[in-house]
């Protein structure tokens, strides 16, 4: 890929101004609470678009990309099931125990609502995960670079992957180490604006060339476009899980698991100025985050449909195969012609109930072969349908726009996890069982060297996840282990005044227990003992790794249910006047008598509700 002067000056002006940003506040990084709370002096608009753009990393858009290619518009789910109706609990529910407590972290309020130890299980599974996490948008963002060629030429092939984990670690860890949560924040705010940018004109111009969405549903099989279509049973749709399984596993447990619990995007909230202002910080991000299904879905849904119907762009022989196509550089019929000419042996069967389209096959990025299913058929990779439909559709200028996009949601990705890991480490590690006497400079310090840390970790985990070929399905699997047994925690403690602090450790270690027992013993269809599931033995196949991510969840979360449930009965509670500010029945309700009706959280959360109902019936 030759890119212009003008595509390498915009790509080269957004590294300068996050770095910029990092310098400028420095100086203002005087205390702990400056460096990981932003000193809670944040407006809530800005804490809103942090608050979705934390969550706007490589997962987001080049997973849902990936998704939506390899599953569909039912991939939506993750938004309007999966997202918004935590977001508005969070909102209304949950932010005035986290702000109103003035615990520091989402672990330190586990300590304060029951006690040190289920803080500890808390602290180091959230710290594993938020570098796991960061890999995962690191190692995004290295194969994205890699496949593109854009530093070919300037690099050798076979060190590329490599320089690129390494340079996007070392621009995170300088703006991060310099500026703390609060330079996080406003790149993310200016990351935010960065993708729309980027992205708006790519499902413009794609949806031109495949017809519009009546193009794309004329081309793709009926269960690829119908968000709710065949939800009935698991073999009836993509995804691979029936309704039941969608509903409890992703809309209940997994959403609420992580918008309620998951420290990297409570901590943007606790950053807010004021309580009411929290409050409003989710409800806030949930209006642009209902439409982003068609800024990061769509691409991928016209990947696959792009080349399906155009002519010369899938060259088809009489048996039904198709030649690969390259990534990023769509093939013309005499291209294909000579390909198949020269290499008749690169032919694929094609799979007419999951079009390919414009997705290239996946390769190790280590050795570059391709990489094959355990019956010798190849992997396509869909977590670059968006940077092929960029190489695909976009011109000199644009092409650096869109690519600066992509590399700003890498960037906020891997920042709202290492702020996070930052956060915790210090306050709910360091501090709680190492250095407890510590001075306030001390713990500054601590927290610059824990981000250090932090990226060199996430280094790990960006090599760790190549054996995915859909980055969404790792996270989901890291979720389900972390974060569905620790929901069943929290609802019952925030809910419950009866739960003990013994009862949510044990349920705590159950749940995770559970989830990794019931990953151990099932694999999803066409994977091979692993990594993917069955390392234990194989007792039971899911249709996807999803539909696997999905009942994992549903089993974490209700083995961790019951186990809190029943050693609560058996064991002491805490007295009533502790757990002021700490339980829903206890806690003062936020006082909202000088907002006007339109001011007040629940007039925004109707609003946002609305809009969501009817999303689901238009793509139903």
């Amino acid at each position: 890929m030759n890119l212009s002067t003008i595509d390498w000056l915009i790509m080269l002006v957004y590294f300068a101004f996050v770095l910029g940003i990092g310098f400028a506040l420095k100086r203002y990084m005087r205390t702990s609470n400056d460096f990981f709370l932003a000193g809670r002096s944040i407006p809530a608009w800005v804490c809103g678009l942090a608050f979705i753009s934390a969550n706007l990393g490589a997962q987001e858009v080049i997973g849902m990309g990936a998704s939506g290619a390899k599953y569909g518009i039912i991939t939506s789910h993750f938004y309007w099931i999966g997202a918004i109706p935590a977001m508005i609990f969070v909102g209304i529910f949950m932010m005035p125990f986290y702000y109103g407590s003035k615990a520091r972290s989402v672990p330190e309020y586990l300590r304060l609502r029951f006690d040190e130890k289920t803080r500890a299980v808390n602290a180091f599974s959230f710290a594993i995960m938020t570098v796991l996490s960061s890999g995962i948008s690191m190692y995004a963002m290295a194969l994205l670079i890699q496949t593109i060629g854009l530093l070919h030429g300037i690099v050798p092939d076979a060190y590329i992957f490599h320089v690129s984990v390494f340079v996007s670690a070392i621009i995170v860890l300088g703006y991060i180490f310099l500026g703390g949560l609060t330079s996080a924040i406003y790149n993310e705010v200016l990351q935010f604006f960065l993708i729309v940018a980027g992205f708006a004109p790519l499902v413009w111009i794609g949806l031109r060339n495949v017809g519009g969405w009546q193009g794309i549903k004329q081309t793709l099989p009926a269960n690829m476009t119908h968000s709710w279509q065949g939800m009935a049973h698991a073999s009836t749709n993509t995804l691979g899980v029936e309704w039941f399984g969608l509903a409890m596993g992703l809309g209940f447990v997994l959403s609420f698991g992580y918008w309620c619990t998951d420290f990297l995007v409570i901590q943007r909230a606790m950053a807010a100025d004021s309580e009411v202002s929290a409050r409003r910080v989710p409800l806030i991000a949930a209006i642009p985050k209902m439409f982003f299904p068609f800024l990061v879905i769509l691409p991928g849904l016209i990947a696959v449909s792009v080349t399906s119907h155009m002519a010369g762009a899938g060259q088809e022989t009489a048996n039904h195969t198709q030649i690969v196509t390259l990534p990023g550089q769509p093939l013309s019929e005499a291209d294909y012609a000579a390909l198949a000419a020269a290499h008749p042996a690169v032919k694929i069967p094609l799979d007419e109930t999951h079009p390919h389209g414009i997705i290239p096959v996946k390769t190790d990025p280590v050795s570059g072969k391709a990489v094959l299913n355990a019956d010798g058929t190849p992997v396509y990779n869909y977590d670059l349908a968006i940077p092929v439909m960029l190489l695909h559709f976009f011109p000199t200028g644009i092409l650096g726009l869109g690519l600066t996009a992509l590399l700003a949601s890498f960037m906020s990705g891997m920042a709202g996890n290492v702020t996070a890991f930052n956060t915790v480490w210090t306050y709910d590690i360091y501090q709680a069982y190492i250095n407890k006497k510590g001075t306030d400079a001390h713990y500054l310090w601590m927290g610059r060297m824990a981000t250090i840390g932090g990226v060199a970790l996430s280094i790990g985990a960006a090599y760790l996840v190549t054996n995915f070929n859909n980055i969404m399905d790792a996270l989901q699997l890291v979720f389900s282990i972390v974060n569905a047994p620790l929901f069943a925690t929290f609802l019952l403690g925030m809910f419950w005044k009866r739960t003990t602090g013994h009862a949510a450790f044990t349920g705590l270690l159950s749940g995770t227990a559970a989830a990794l027992l019931h990953h151990g013993l099932t694999l999803p269809a066409d994977a091979a003992p692993g990594i993917h599931g069955g390392w234990i033995t194989v007792l039971h196949h899911y249709p996807s790794d999803m539909a696997q991510n999905f009942w994992t969840a549903i089993f974490a979360f209700s083995v961790n249910l019951l186990v809190t449930i029943a050693v609560s009965l058996v064991t002491k509670p805490r007295p009533e006047p502790e757990l002021v500010g700490l339980v829903y029945s206890l806690t003062p309700k936020p006082v909202e008598t000088h907002l006007s009706w339109y001011q007040k959280p629940a007039t925004l959360a109707v609003a946002v509700l609305a809009i969501l109902i009817v999303l689901n019936l238009v793509f139903a």
